[in-house]
């Protein structure tokens, strides 16, 4: 016999009317972009819910717009409701925020968010896959790419000699992570740009060395040949500060993976 730690409660609740069948919806209640509705749709399939309906990834919802229609027993609709809107708020969420801040970059700053990789395994990929729904990428630079974090600059002693030791892949785009370990941001722009970084990433917070990056970069005449980075806390709403100071990537992080949960709600419509 089960412990009662081991019923579920539903059903002895539901034991009467076991034999009875509902009919739910989802419906949203705040402006988004949907994400995670064909690993949902599958998972109510999986528990052989009748599917009347399901928008599809990438739609547009406003409040009040139906998401999804199914039916089954009241047992299967109570765990639908937990299993399906867990998913889709959640992923949707984040599919929102990756939008908006599309939306604000205009098309002149490129915006990624590659902090879906410090995400659980089992939500990982559809925390990734959310994030391109909405419109921006996962990866800073879409070409191969070195990236020499703050560790590699301490483990090599030194910028110059950490962009030395990356000289000998010549297809890579190189890209350098700037702290101030070693002096301010335009002493380490200058050391970093001299010794054949492509990529400067400012990872500080301070928006004053994103603009000494860029300075000390046209006063050594190189602003042209060097991609401008920027990263750590971004907030979505200052992405228009960024693209008026002429940034060209921002990397995103808990703005988007940790974004408000896209608020919706499961109704039982019919009995």
């Amino acid at each position: 016999m089960k412990r009662n730690d081991e019923i579920d409660i539903r059903d002895l609740l539901f034991e009467t009317i076991q034999d009875r069948r509902f009919a739910a919806e989802i419906t949203a209640e705040r402006t988004g972009i949907l994400y995670g509705c064909e690993y949902a749709l599958r998972k109510l399939r999986e528990m052989n819910l009748e599917i009347t309906f399901f928008l599809p990834d990438g739609s547009h919802v406003t409040p009040g717009i139906r998401i999804a229609g199914f039916s089954g027993s009241a047992k299967q609709i109570t765990m639908a409701e937990e299993i399906v809107i867990g998913i889709i708020a959640k992923t949707s969420g984040i599919a929102t925020a990756a939008a908006r801040a599309a939306e604000l970059s205009q098309g002149k700053c490129k915006i990624a968010s590659g902090a879906w990789k410090k995400m659980p395994h089992q939500i990982k990929e559809i925390v990734r896959e959310a994030i391109r729904a909405g419109g921006i990428s996962t990866r800073l630079i879409e070409e191969p790419f070195i990236y020499l974090d703050k560790n590699y600059v301490r483990i090599f002693g030194g910028i110059s000699p950490a962009l030395q030791a990356a000289e000998r892949f010549e297809d890579y785009v190189k890209v350098i992570q700037l702290k101030k370990e070693t002096g301010d941001i335009a002493f380490e722009t200058r050391q970093a740009a001299e010794a054949g970084a492509d990529v400067i990433m400012v990872d500080t917070g301070d928006l004053q060395d994103v603009l000494s990056a860029i300075e000390t970069l046209e006063n050594l005449d190189k602003r042209a040949l060097k991609r401008v980075a920027f990263g750590k806390d971004v907030k979505i709403e200052e992405i228009p500060i960024f693209v008026k100071m002429g940034v060209d990537l921002l990397c995103i992080g808990k703005e988007i993976v940790d974004a408000r949960l896209l608020d919706m709600r499961l109704d039982i419509i019919a009995m």
